[in-house]
């Protein structure tokens, strides 16, 4: 029986040192083994090498890697950071030596089945992107596993094919947001702030179904698809953000091959979060 095939996790950080720990931890303790775990750095200026760097020592497969490049727009008018890595991501996926690739945020965590599930779902769908969801935060789940056989038994709706999520692609697009048009061009508070502008800039602004901050690819993607700068971003945020959800768009669009899957394998750290899906912490083990 052939080894199962490497995947690389890339953790995008500036300055959280609080929480790093607690996400590079929760993929050593995955159920799928073979990873490379890339902290990918992004500037930090708090504790963040040194505490990889002790992982280091504990495990090989951890990595620490510096951003070389500078983003000059990383903060907004606002003091919001708008970048959210894009240049970190882009530089870490071209390190990687994974098949396939997926992300961490080094403020959230994962459950201890996350990759391995999210592997097995793209290879039986011959998937080449694929979303799963998310849980609110608890310390009290990142010792748990989702049964995912009992939830496709006893729930349906579970999963979303390509053609629905490519439908959403092309609705949440705006109708100069293509090529042919020098959007990069055109500031992104104009595109925002004037009334006809938004109408024009900004599509439907449906989220990506899925958590795409934890997306799961095919490497090859890469060569078509990469993380870009705000005034680039074809499926921006109006909060200036959406570096993920942006890139997944890309992908939905370039392969029309996503699928994304209602099982909530991640764990995000978000103020006020309700539980999307309740009465699903029976499926927790």
């Amino acid at each position: 029986m052939s080894a199962p095939p490497l995947i690389s996790v890339v953790i995008p950080t500036y300055n959280e040192a609080p929480t790093i720990t607690v996400a590079v931890q929760s993929i050593i303790n995955q159920t799928y083994k073979n990873l490379e775990i890339i902290v990918v750095d992004d500037g930090s200026t708090d504790d963040t090498e040194k505490i990889v760097r002790e992982f280091m020592k504990k495990d090989q497969r951890v990595r620490y890697l510096k951003c070389p490049y500078e983003d000059a727009y990383r903060v907004d008018w606002r003091g919001v950071n708008i970048s959210v890595g894009y240049l970190a991501r882009n530089y870490a996926i071209e390190q990687v030596h994974g098949e396939w690739i997926t992300f961490q945020d080094a403020d959230d965590a994962s459950l201890l089945n996350r990759i391995e599930v999210q592997y097995n779902l793209a290879i039986k769908y011959n998937a080449t992107c694929i979303t799963t969801s998310w849980l609110p935060f608890n310390k009290n789940l990142l010792n748990k596993k989702l049964d995912i056989e009992s939830i496709f038994a006893q729930e349906k709706n579970i999963i979303m094919y390509p053609d629905e999520i490519t439908r959403i692609a092309q609705r949440s697009k705006g109708m100069l947001m293509h090529d042919w048009f020098p959007y990069r061009h055109i500031p992104f508070i104009v595109k925002k702030w004037f009334p006809l502008a938004r109408r024009l800039f900004f599509g439907t602004q449906e989220k990506y179904p899925g958590a795409d901050n934890s997306m799961f690819f095919k490497r090859i993607v890469t060569k078509k698809a990469q993380f870009r700068k705000l005034n680039d971003r074809q499926w921006p945020a109006l909060s200036g953000r959406g570096v993920g959800r942006d890139f997944a768009f890309q992908i939905a669009i370039l392969f029309k091959n996503s699928y994304s899957f209602r099982l909530p394998l991640y764990l995000w750290r978000i103020k006020d979060a309700h539980n999307p899906y309740p009465g699903w912490k029976k499926y927790l083990l």
